[in-house]
């Protein structure tokens, strides 16, 4: 990747502290782990945006107190969440609440236990027409406010939804600011969503990896049979409207089939290059 003109003016109009050599040598480091992770059978980038590096490198130094909102979106069972659990483990050796918060897009499903109860049973849920797999099914409003919230300095108690029940507990769990925030789910990258987001990074899986993973993840929460082959049709075919057309505006896209250990490989490979490269102005 290449700076052009435009960035370099921009980083120079800006940067008041000298950060531009470390900003390019952070920028060309981490370029050079990026072709050496294309030559790998299962690469982990399959596709980043030229400006989204220097963006992340030049922010960190030239607005070293603001909060990074990432978003990460993907299609159901892609293995968005491996992807922020790995990547989280890999980078911070403690959990400490001022330096990362995850609010899942999950959470945020509306309450229709009534409409379950009333229903008798899944299959019968689903012929009535419902469906937990359109834009519709989360309160997505309530979530985007509650990212600017805590972009804004404030704490929030996001929802707690049960999946087997369909019910959602208003007062859940406590969500602090932090320095990167992490929205993960299907419609984080969504329009009335994307505008807020600093990165946005979508994780792309081929279908076959998909379904046997949701059918896996299905009968855990209690769907089986007909209940989940029609909940899985409807999945496929939803995901074509409102999730996969997010790609095409995703700052990073990731690949869902690499092992958990070659998401923490990278990771950390790629947080302690900006580390060491920070650490080395000082010495």
């Amino acid at each position: 990747m290449q700076l052009n003109t435009s960035q370099l003016n921009n980083l120079d109009r800006n940067d008041t502290t000298s950060n531009f050599p470390i900003v390019v040598k952070i920028v060309e480091s981490i370029k050079k782990i990026l072709e050496e992770d294309k030559k790998q059978k299962h690469p982990l980038f399959l596709n980043v945006k030229d400006s989204v590096i220097f963006n992340i490198a030049r922010r960190a130094f030239t607005e070293p107190n603001s909060s990074f909102l990432i978003g990460i979106a993907g299609e159901s069972a892609s293995g968005k969440t491996t992807f922020v659990q790995n990547a989280i483990r890999s980078c911070i050796a403690e959990e400490r609440t001022d330096l990362y918060t995850i609010v899942c897009c999950d959470d945020y499903y509306y309450d229709w236990s009534k409409e379950l109860k009333e229903a008798g049973s899944y299959e019968a849920f689903f012929a009535k027409g419902y469906s937990f797999d359109t834009p519709k099914a989360i309160n997505l409003q309530l979530m985007k406010e509650h990212l600017i919230s805590l972009k804004n300095g404030s704490a929030v108690r996001s929802p707690d939804y049960n999946f087997t029940t369909c019910e959602s507990f208003a007062h859940g769990v406590l969500k602090r600011p932090a320095k990167i925030i992490v929205n993960e789910g299907l419609y984080v990258l969504n329009e009335d969503i994307r505008d807020i987001m600093d990165i946005k990074v979508y994780v792309f899986t081929p279908f076959e990896i998909i379904k046997d993973r949701w059918y896996r993840r299905a009968e855990s929460r209690g769907k089986t049979g007909v209940a989940a082959d029609m909940q899985f049709e409807n999945v496929n075919t939803t995901a074509q409207t409102y999730i996969r057309p997010a790609m095409q505006c995703a700052d990073i896209v990731m690949n869902g089939v690499v092992s958990s250990e070659y998401i923490q490989e990278m990771t950390e490979k790629i947080f302690r290059t900006i580390d060491n490269i920070a650490k080395s102005r000082y010495q």
